[in-house]
């Protein structure tokens, strides 16, 4: 696993060789973004399962639940991760009439690939659907990460869009959120685009409004973490501000994620939990301290957007555009 962490300054790979290791790298955030982190819990339920010394089905039954709920609490908000935990559970119980452990064990490890090779299709289609939205010339920004980093391949989501357009013949650049507390757009996003050639210009989060007053922003092409029925969007903390400006300066703007993303149990954005996280991502800048002792801090991970402020969502499956209650479901029911 890449320590995204790291990056840019260490290209690290760590060894995960448990179960255990795979949550605890998911919860401090070696790897992140909604469709990685669902790949990752796929890949660490199968090692968990392998490694299981249970001599009956039922033994590796009762494994599994506790391999399950110990990813179930890794991080709240991306429901990727709950989707994969299910699509584990549902293999094993198509599996388990098989009567042999060992071959349940290899179905297991069967559907994390699988889910892994999906994803870099489901990337690739984004791409191609979304890539037909971006003008040709033109300047996109984006909020956190939403590339190849943040999922299981080189394409990405809202990278995906940028890299489909760019593909597409059109020439396309990029102005990135730094995204603060954890500086993903200004670490890993750039880091992605100038390994792409693709042309970047990194600003503070506090810069989006006068960068699209000043007409330098032609799209907002956002990632999601979790995406409720009625279009309300939950991504990286300061997306919503991103979308009031936009809509504020008549900049369209896109959110790019799988249909995995999506989260029909929920009615509204409302529903939807939001990661609180440790308080020393504002306070420190890795191991140095920056604010003062003893202060309050509030360190949500993400927000949610109103769907009134998205223009359309941009899936593996097809482009849903307002009333997302009727697209967004009829694209569910054609996967």
């Amino acid at each position: 696993m890449l320590d995204q962490r790291l990056l840019p300054s260490e290209e690290t790979y760590l060894m995960l060789r448990s179960y255990e290791e795979v949550a605890e790298a998911i919860r401090k955030m070696v790897i992140r973004g909604a469709p990685a982190i669902g790949i990752a819990a796929a890949m660490g339920i199968a090692l968990g399962a392998s490694q299981s010394v249970g001599t009956s089905v039922a033994d590796l039954d009762d494994d599994l639940q506790y391999i399950c709920d110990v990813m179930g609490k890794t991080r709240p908000t991306a429901v990727n991760l709950f989707w994969a935990i299910e699509r584990m559970r549902s293999s094993f119980q198509r599996n388990k009439h098989l009567g042999d452990v060992e071959a349940v064990k290899k179905e297991l490890i069967a559907e994390a690939l699988a889910i892994h090779k999906e994803d870099l299709a489901s990337n690739r289609a984004i791409g191609n659907f979304g890539g037909l939205l971006i003008p040709d010339g033109a300047t996109v920004l984006t909020h956190c990460n939403a590339g190849a980093l943040a999922t299981g391949g080189d394409y990405g989501t809202a990278l995906g869009v940028i890299r489909g357009a760019r593909d597409a013949g059109k020439k396309v650049a990029v102005i990135a959120d730094e995204t603060r507390p954890y500086l993903q757009g200004l670490r890993l996003t750039a880091w992605e685009l100038a390994k792409d050639e693709i042309p970047v210009t990194v600003i503070t989060d506090n810069m989006a409004g006068h960068v699209m007053k000043s007409g330098k922003v032609d799209a907002v092409v956002v990632g999601a973490d979790r995406i409720a029925a009625n279009g309300d969007t939950a991504n990286k903390i300061g997306t919503y501000m991103v979308a009031v400006m936009a809509r504020e300066h008549n900049v369209p703007f896109y959110v790019a994620a799988p249909l995995t993303t999506l989260d029909l149990s929920l009615a509204s954005g409302e529903e939807i939990p939001i990661e609180e996280r440790d308080s020393t991502e504002i306070t420190h800048i890795r191991e140095f301290r920056l604010a003062p002792e003893g202060i309050d801090v509030h360190n949500p991970a993400f927000d949610v957007t109103p769907n009134e402020l998205i223009t359309a969502i941009i899936t593996d499956k097809g482009v849903a555009r307002p009333p997302y209650v009727e697209s967004l479901k009829m694209l569910f029911s054609n996967r």
